[in-house]
């Protein structure tokens, strides 16, 4: 018996196949036509190069990194020493009761300080005269209208009173870089303590340092650089006292009361001068 003859197709079938494939190959390349390649333009151009211009130099200080501090020079501020390194949005503060210097006080002055040069000559007389009822502290910026409204508050009630300044004392601050010859309080010491009990409830509150425990209310004379205690002390503080007995002084405290300080503004936010250490605002009280 003979084998069945394999079953042949026609040649429709063969160019139906090759129509078909034809169809692809030209739908493939249609798309690659309108998908061009990365790196290769349409119409077979090439991107253009990128081009990057160079940045100002004066565009690039405005962005520096680091930030140059204020300079401490202490030759530019008569040989002070800054007791705490300057940090921006940082305010020195110090609250004090000005005194307002008259010709007894100035002559009392005038009288002393050139005895006092003879042991140390670099001694200077003081621009201006205080007496302090707070530590040099610290504030940020955000907090000093609210610290203000908070003296104003507290001090508000306090009555005008005299005090009297008679005892000559030598002082330095707490790094012992300056020394000072100052008037000690002898009476109305009680009347400052309540002022400084009440300014400290607002460095409570703002969590800054209080004023020292038992502090000498005085009013600074004269001062210099160093501590010049050795020299001061001694023959030179007995000599500055002989010279002052019988000359007793009464000064008068500021009168701070409530309508005080709020029409005639007698509280004041004033910055320092250009000449000081670093930017800090004083709290003063007027009479």
């Amino acid at each position: 018996m003979s084998a069945a003859p394999l079953v042949g197709y026609s040649s429709s079938g063969s160019e139906d196949e090759a129509e078909a494939a034809a169809a692809a190959a030209a739908a493939a390349a249609a798309a690659g036509r309108s998908k061009p390649r990365s790196g290769v333009r349409r119409g077979g151009q090439k991107p253009l190069p990128t081009q990057r211009f160079p940045v100002p130099d004066s565009v690039l200080s405005m962005f520096s990194s680091t930030e140059e501090g204020p300079e401490d020079d202490s030759t530019k501020h008569g040989g002070r020493i800054r007791t705490f390194p300057h940090e921006r949005g940082n305010w020195a503060t110090h609250i004090y009761i000005p005194y307002e210097a008259k010709e007894e006080f100035l002559e009392l002055l005038d009288m002393l300080l050139p005895r006092a040069q003879t042991f140390v000559p670099r001694l200077v007389r003081m621009e201006e005269f205080h007496l302090s009822l707070s530590q040099s502290v610290v504030l940020r910026h955000h907090w000093i209208l609210p610290f203000v409204q908070g003296l104003k508050d507290r001090m508000a009630s306090f009555q005008r009173f005299f005090f009297t300044a008679n005892q000559v004392k030598i002082y330095t601050n707490q790094e012992k870089t300056r020394t000072f010859i100052g008037l000690e309080v002898s009476s109305g010491h009680a009347q400052f303590l309540d002022m400084v009990s009440a300014v400290d409830r607002v460095m409570q509150e703002f969590d800054l340092t209080t004023f020292y425990q038992d502090p000498s209310f005085h009013v600074s004379l004269a001062w210099c650089v160093g501590d010049a205690r050795l020299q001061l002390e001694g023959q030179c503080l007995r000599e500055l006292q002989v010279n002052f007995q019988g000359r007793d002084t009464e000064h008068r405290a500021p009168k701070m009361r409530e309508e005080h300080l709020t029409e005639r503004e007698d509280w004041l936010l004033k910055p320092k001068s250009a000449g000081d250490l670093s930017p800090h605002f004083l709290l003063r009280c007027h009479p």
